[in-house]
């Protein structure tokens, strides 16, 4: 059958996008399709596929997996992809929206130029800073500073879900990083019961820092939205920054906001369309 597809990025965190209120691909066939469609030399390349789905709880559903065709919890690239995708096609004419991923509902504001979606603001919620609840396994109720060895050496590590779990980890040096060796043994380290996402940072000043990130089941991405959230969270809880954050990734930069008021954490950053095709893909005992 074929299927249409959006390819889309933000600061380089690029996904496939399908339209699941068209295009029809059966439950049990996601994760071989993901797998195929995400692979950079066979498919159409990408850090995972996102379908944009129906929903009776919030607007739209992003439906999220890995390149290695795992279910994932959130992406903060990711859903800021899904603000734009719903309103260039025109699902949607409204700025203000709702979108539900793995039963957690986010709310986006989308900003427009000439028609389209330029960028978008997400209320990525509170940040869950509780051990057993990110999940990691610690012998105090937060993983602050925590230390973690690895591969023979010593990290501090601060651990924060943002509906995904993340390790936040600061270097002297992020550029020089073998981050294809380190970034697979704490993604799959015994301290980590769901697996997990690896922010390694350097801090610049009190308002800016620059990040890598190894994302569990794609490997090193440009960006990483909860991940930036997830940094800002820790850098404040570490005493290294202001509540307001520019965080400089590879693929960019994105502007988040931890309010000390209300616990909300917001991201601000570009989402872009690259560019849209159909492909064939067989199912059910089609050649």
């Amino acid at each position: 059958m074929q299927i249409n597809f959006t390819k889309m990025q933000g600061c380089g965190n690029d996904y496939v996008y399908i339209n699941g209120l068209t295009e029809r691909i059966p439950p049990e066939a996601k994760p071989d399709f993901v797998r195929k469609m995400s692979d950079r030399h066979f498919g159409i390349g990408g850090d995972g596929v996102i379908f944009v789905n129906p929903s009776e709880e919030a607007d739209f559903e992003m439906e999220m997996y890995n390149a290695d065709g795992t279910r994932a919890e959130m992406c903060g690239n990711g859903i800021r992809c899904v603000g734009k995708f719903v309103y260039d096609k025109g699902l949607t004419d409204r700025k203000e929206i709702r979108v539900v991923s793995f039963g957690k509902v986010k709310y986006l504001q989308l900003f427009t130029e000439e028609g389209k979606v330029n960028r978008i603001r997400v209320n990525m919620g509170e940040p869950v800073l509780k051990a057993e609840e990110v999940p990691v396994v610690c012998q105090k109720e937060r993983a602050v500073a925590e230390p973690v060895e690895v591969d023979g050496r010593t990290y501090e590590m601060t651990c924060v879900s943002m509906g995904n779990p993340h390790a936040v980890v600061y270097l002297d040096d992020v550029a020089g990083l073998d981050i294809e060796k380190i970034g697979p043994l704490f993604e799959k380290h015994s301290r980590f019961p769901r697996r997990v996402n690896t922010e390694f940072v350097r801090v610049l000043d009190k308002n800016t820092v620059e990040m890598r990130v190894w994302e569990r089941g794609t490997g090193e991405t440009l960006a990483c939205g909860t991940g930036c959230c997830a940094v800002a969270v820790a850098c404040v809880l570490n005493g290294l920054t202001e509540r307001k954050v520019t965080v400089k990734v590879l693929g960019g930069q994105l502007d988040i906001a931890w309010e000390k008021d209300t616990n909300l954490v917001y991201m601000t950053g570009p989402a872009e369309t690259v560019f849209e095709g159909s492909v064939y893909y067989p199912v059910h005992g089609e050649g």
